[in-house]
């Protein structure tokens, strides 16, 4: 039987990167898997089509993490279609390495709408739909560690990821639902091909910091997210598990 055998799992901002890693490597292993998107359906509907294609279960739902509305429907989208939810991903989030001199309160706004409020609201309204127990899943990010010049709001959004994440835990834990961070480091994806990073200076000073040398795939976060969905980390909660090769 394999590890997540009719579970159900709702991974937000899936439709490429990490998150459409993530949800391949959970119907991989046995779940039911709602692809959430924001705007790209066509990355969502490709990620459908692979995991049916491979024997999974999987529909895309299109959902604005930060508006309460989209994410009601969501929720009950995925409630008609698969029933209650066993697994929460929340890896939907935006970055922009902004120096302090090109700090906008729309840019702060923007960042923490997505990946702090956004991440509240969806796992609010995720947390009326559990069955008993579960795993929700906070992808963070290694910047906490590495406090990158020109990353103040980004890193503090994730910096907020992971307190939310220890207070989440001992609210949510008395019903059996343990909360944890996946904190990756760089690595290599649509989002940071476009950015400019693969290649670039910063790569190789990862590549020649990092103790394991190099800089990481989507596989090397989706194989750590299906551990924390699954039972085998089920002593684990309030934690944060960094995936970034040692890179500090």
């Amino acid at each position: 039987m394999k590890r997540l055998e009719n579970k159900v799992a709702v991974v937000t901002g899936a439709s490429k990167g990490i998150g459409a890693d993530i949800a391949k490597k959970l119907s991989s292993e046995g779940a039911s898997v709602v692809v959430n998107y924001s705007s790209d359906k066509s990355g969502a509907d490709k990620v459908v089509v692979e995991i049916t294609n491979a024997g999974g279960k999987a529909i895309a739902v299109q959902a604005n993490v930060s508006v309460e509305t989209d994410i009601k429907r969501l929720f009950a989208e995925t409630n008609s279609t698969y029933g209650n939810v066993d697994i929460l991903v929340n890896n939907a989030g935006v970055y922009n390495f902004v120096p302090l001199g090109q700090i906008t309160a729309d840019e702060f706004h923007r960042q923490f709408n997505t990946n702090v409020l956004g991440l509240l609201l969806v796992t609010q309204e995720a947390a009326k739909n559990f069955n008993d127990g579960g795993s929700i899943i906070n992808i963070g990010s290694a910047v906490t560690k590495l406090n990158i010049a020109g990353s103040s709001i980004y890193t503090a959004t994730k910096s907020s990821v992971e307190s939310i994440t220890n207070v989440l835990s001992k609210e949510l834990g008395p019903r059996k639902i343990r909360v944890n961070t996946l904190a990756p480091g760089m690595v290599e994806t649509e989002g940071s091909i476009s950015a400019g990073l693969i290649g670039s200076d910063f790569q190789t000073h990862v590549e020649n910091t990092a103790p394991l040398g190099r800089i990481g795939q989507p596989e090397d976060i989706s194989n750590v997210a299906a551990f924390l969905a699954s039972d085998e980390s089920g002593w684990l909660t309030g934690e944060v598990l960094f995936a970034a090769g040692g890179a500090k």
